[in-house]
């Protein structure tokens, strides 16, 4: 079993009353919580730096034409200090493989297949990017555009020669580049479909030339439509001609987009959580300016980015669901380290009451 399909199943398994949508707000949560251990990590980190902060841009400023020198030093006091200047890019780096895991799972045929019709909230398809068109699966017809590519299915039921009884649920090697539209062709108009068996089965070639008829789902990345095409051989190779109609460029999915601002937004937010819990420590002024700018800039980028990149509806929707966590979390670590500073602060005061008593008492 590929992580791809162990993403649904688990996205299958949380689906409360059928609703992906559901499922992907409780794996989101669930995959937080998780990782909140490293979450307090990387906030005691961060309110760490802030408070030596000073002592660095010392260090800094008094070695700065020794870079060596200074490099040493350095970690001579992180070491002292027991602080990890990386601690807080470990929940980062734990999400990326996340990130990529959904991402390659909502945009699968298997999850096209299954659940790429599934509405949530405004959100009329999970499976949406900022420009696609829905088509309507299994109607005998395929909705195309002159440059769209397509997608085999992971499984298909494969025909041989002397072989009574088909062989079912034959693994496909490369679903990317099993299925090709041969030659040119015209939308409206039937589409000749090539089966390219060198990227397709992991036969010998002796066993691939004994094939004859191939039963399988293709589906068009662009539009999200699958149909069940059969290739026969001809001429020595596997073909399928389809019929199709022609989509036309549809405008901006306003649910993607509404869902993107909903990201950018609860990013600044997130970011403002994090700024309002360094509020009360030392930072350079040149520091907290720039810090400022790129609590802008980040959420600009980013979206901008997934404006261009095509990132599902579904991967959009864990972003929020992990941003809003991510605020939640800040507010609530934020207290119990300002919680624990308390405690500290009240220890050294009764040291000090202590230490002062044994004095006067001498």
């Amino acid at each position: 079993m590929d992580f791809t399909t162990l993403t649904i199943k688990i996205l299958k398994m949380l689906s409360i009353a059928g609703s992906y949508g559901i499922g992907i707000i409780l794996l989101t949560i669930i995959v937080r919580a998780a990782m909140w251990p490293l979450g307090v990590s990387q906030q005691r980190s961060m309110r760490t730096m802030q408070l030596l902060q000073p002592k660095m841009k010392a260090i800094q400023d008094r070695y700065k034409n020794n870079p060596q020198m200074m490099q040493q030093k350095m970690m001579e006091f992180y070491k002292e200090h027991k602080f990890n200047p990386m601690a807080g890019c470990f929940p980062l780096l734990i999400q990326m493989p996340i990130f990529i895991l959904l991402y390659s799972t909502l945009m699968s045929p298997q999850f096209i297949q299954m659940a790429g019709d599934s509405q949530f909230l405004f959100i009329k398809r999970l499976d949406a990017t900022m420009k696609s068109s829905a088509g309507v699966s299994n109607d005998g017809v395929f909705g195309v555009s002159r440059y769209d590519g397509f997608l085999a299915s992971k499984t298909a039921t494969v025909y041989f020669d002397g072989e009574d009884n088909p062989r079912l649920d034959v693994k496909v090697k490369k679903p990317n580049k099993a299925v090709e539209i041969q030659g040119d062709f015209t939308p409206g108009e039937n589409a000749d479909f090539k089966l390219n068996l060198d990227d397709t089965f992991n036969y010998k070639f002796d066993d691939l030339v004994k094939i004859n008829k191939v039963i399988l789902s293709v589906t068009d990345v662009k539009t999200k439509e699958t149909e069940t095409m059969t290739f026969t051989k001809q001429d020595g190779k596997l073909r399928a001609s389809f019929p199709t109609t022609e989509v036309k460029e549809q405008p901006l999915n306003l649910d993607v987009l509404g869902l993107l601002l909903l990201f950018m937004l609860t990013m600044v937010a997130s970011q403002k959580a994090m700024m309002a819990m360094n509020k009360n420590a030392n930072q350079d002024p040149m520091q907290a300016q720039m810090q400022k700018s790129m609590n802008i800039f980040m959420p600009l980028m980013l979206g901008f980015t997934f404006f261009v990149i095509p990132i599902p509806a579904g991967v959009l929707l864990y972003l929020v669901v992990s941003n809003c966590f991510q605020i939640i979390q800040t507010v609530i670590i934020n207290k119990q380290l300002e919680a624990e500073d308390a405690k500290k602060a009240e220890r050294i005061s009764d040291s000090d009451i202590a230490n002062a008593k044994q004095i006067t008492e001498k």
